[in-house]
């Protein structure tokens, strides 16, 4: 488990980047309670070991003229790898998908796709979604408002459990 081979600053260091990926070494070894010349070490270790994939902003869709986000449930003809993995490098290329997630039960896929509006996106199911060879089913849902968008883990939970383990 990989856990294991983190230590409570490594743990403390990431939960902190998670929150903030801006903050400045010396801002982020003073949070975890280490000098900064360490730090920045723990922290390219801890990118090098994929722990951290990247920073990135959280940009507001809708105030950037997105205003349509929309979950799409995928269904597939055929479930062989071949064809799941063309269904994931199809949603790779397409703008309008954030997100695309394979699932076990129903659906196959579930897609989280942005568009500026409800045309743009009509255009892109009939026209891209549709049409893609192998997919026998879509299902919409048009998000009405979001409740809670945490990006990351829930570090406080991991802390919990390696306590309880200790």
């Amino acid at each position: 488990m990989v856990t294991t081979r983190l230590d409570p600053i490594d743990r403390k260091i990431l939960s902190e980047l998670q929150a903030d990926g801006r903050m400045t070494n010396v801002e982020l070894a003073k949070r975890v309670g280490i000098s900064a010349p360490p730090c920045l070490r723990r922290v390219r270790a801890l990118e090098e070991a994929g722990l951290i994939h990247g920073y990135h902003a959280d940009v507001n869709s809708r105030e950037l003229g997105f205003e349509v986000q929309v979950f799409a449930m995928v269904g597939l003809e055929s479930q062989a790898e071949v064809e799941l993995s063309a269904f994931e490098d199809k949603c790779r290329s397409w703008p309008l998908v954030r997100e695309c997630h394979m699932l076990n039960g129903e659906v196959d896929f579930i897609l989280k796709c942005v568009a500026p509006d409800l045309s743009t996106f009509q255009s892109f199911l009939t026209g891209d979604l549709l049409t893609t060879p192998n997919v026998a089913s879509v299902k919409t849902s048009l998000v009405i408002r979001g409740a809670k968008d945490e990006p990351g883990v829930p570090f406080e939970v991991l802390e919990e459990r390696l306590a309880r383990e200790a």
